[in-house]
């Protein structure tokens, strides 16, 4: 099992658990979370209403691909820690990290 935390809109923090070994994307893990990710292009990184900001443990998710950051690019508050959740996979990598919720579609 993988733990990080994940800060909603409101400033609320919560701590995820979720299993390393089925291949599951942070945004299926926020969806089934209850949080409100719209993720209106099911997971094709062509929406970024999963955007998520990552207070912590970025150094070791890597970088964002180039349809990524086109997505990213596009939105009105971009960070350099910036990245779309569905492109994040469930992975010792994301043990201990933290982010927050920034898709603009968020309810």
């Amino acid at each position: 099992m993988i733990k990080f935390t994940v800060e909603d809109q409101d400033g609320n923090r919560q701590d995820i658990e979720a299993p390393d070994d089925m291949g599951f994307s942070l945004m299926e893990i926020l969806k089934a979370s209850e949080y409100p990710v719209l993720a209106t292009c099911g997971g094709m990184a062509l929406c970024a209403t999963c955007h998520v900001e990552i207070l912590e443990g970025k150094d070791g998710l890597g970088h964002a691909t180039d349809i990524e950051l086109d997505q990213l690019e596009n939105l009105p508050e971009y960070f350099p820690t910036s990245r779309l959740a569905c492109q994040i996979r469930i992975e010792d990598i994301l043990d201990g990290a933290v982010l927050r919720l920034r898709g603009e579609d968020v309810v």
